[in-house]
């Protein structure tokens, strides 16, 4: 009998013969059901006429349903999303396919084969990714209470059990794809984040990186700025299209362009976290030069890392790349100013905005068509 199903009440032929005989009633039928009904014991049930939906029954013979087991998990799954900090997720997706794309040559590059380099490239790099901003985590949850209270160490939507078990897995399943995979490229990126990553954030003598604000920044612009941009175009180059490694002047203004756009991300990012850091000893740039002068510090670069991309866009020899990178470019320097202008360096919330504008501006615009910019000018 399936689950949830009512069984009907089973009645033999010879008792309900002797029920009918002592039924003495002029309507033996109507005595009979009310009998029938009150032996029979059924609570609570529950029918939707409803055809997309499934009877539910709540009694002895189903299961009620649990919408509180539904909300955990929903809960759990939303916790494990703050915790991977997807921004950084986004930025690395992104990047490591802008800089995939400068190997090609023709159209016919573009080949499954590509792709599921791309994709061998792309997995153990985000795995990569949620270790060292886990690991980060966990080593700064005391920080996080103050800097980031909805992260999930902090909030204690997560134990530290479950952050180091996610921090674990994700740093066994990536170093064992790069060694899988067997490209040389791809692990030592991969070596280097992980080496990077634990430095910065590991509380041990020599080591938290973080509270120095020049190796701090140094993390975040070596791994960003110079290894995905070498390691992966290697990659790629080497391993999946199978040519000799030759960096072209692309991967050059690569390099340079996200050496720019990291050192950004590496002194904005503590502009909202200057209570904190503060707080905890951490002596950033933020905490050391005040709010404002670092704000406006990352805009003017910006600014600059914008101007270079267009005139790199303007001498390129197609016109649609051409139309598309000054265009882009020009616009982004435009809202850029407008959006810095107008915040409020004493509101959290309004800086941490304006941060995750960046974020999503640069990474999700200016790498793809610098790219396709340098590929058509600079080759």
């Amino acid at each position: 009998m399936l689950a949830g199903c009512v069984q009907p009440p089973q009645l033999s032929v010879k008792k309900t013969h002797n029920f009918l005989k002592s039924c003495h009633c002029s309507n033996p039928f109507k005595c009979c059901s009310e009998g029938f009904s009150s032996s029979v014991n059924i609570q609570h049930l529950t029918f939707k006429s409803h055809k997309r939906n499934p009877i539910h029954v709540s009694s002895e013979y189903g299961y009620p349903s649990k919408p509180e087991d539904q909300n955990h998990v929903s809960k759990q799954l939303r916790a494990f999303y703050l915790f991977s900090r997807p921004h950084t997720i986004i930025g690395t997706v992104i990047g490591i396919t802008s800089v995939s794309l400068l190997p090609l040559e023709t159209i016919s590059d573009l080949s499954p084969a590509f792709f599921v380099g791309l994709l061998k490239a792309m997995v153990p790099s985000v795995l990569m990714n949620i270790y060292v901003v886990g690991l980060n985590q966990i080593f700064d949850v005391e920080i996080d209470k103050v800097n980031k209270p909805e992260l999930p160490l902090a909030s204690g939507d997560f134990s530290m059990e479950t952050g180091r078990q996610i921090v674990f897995i994700s740093l066994l399943m990536s170093v064992g794809m790069g060694i899988m995979f067997q490209s040389p490229p791809l692990f030592c990126a991969l070596l280097i984040s992980c080496l990077l990553g634990t430095a910065y954030s590991i509380e041990i003598p020599l080591l938290r990186w973080k509270r120095y604000p020049l190796l701090a920044a140094s993390c975040i612009l070596i791994v960003r700025a110079i290894v995905v941009q070498l390691a992966f175009f290697a990659h790629i180059q080497k391993h999946v299209l199978g040519r000799s490694i030759v960096y072209t002047k692309s991967v050059v203004f690569g390099v340079a362009f996200m050496c720019f756009f990291s050192t950004v991300i590496a002194l904005f990012k503590d502009i909202p976290d200057v209570d904190g850091d503060r707080e905890f000893g951490i002596q950033s740039f933020t905490v050391k030069l005040g709010q404002k002068k670092v704000f406006w510090l990352c805009v003017n670069m910006l600014l600059m890392a914008y101007g270079a991309a267009t005139v790199i866009g303007a001498s390129s020899s197609s016109m649609p790349i051409k139309f598309a990178t000054v265009f882009c470019h020009c616009a982004l320097a435009l809202v850029l100013w407008v959006r810095a202008q107008s915040v409020d360096l004493s509101s959290k919330e309004a800086v941490t905005s304006f941060y995750m504008f960046i974020w999503k501006a640069s990474e999700s615009i200016s790498p793809g068509i610098i790219a396709l910019a340098c590929k058509f000018s600079c080759n």
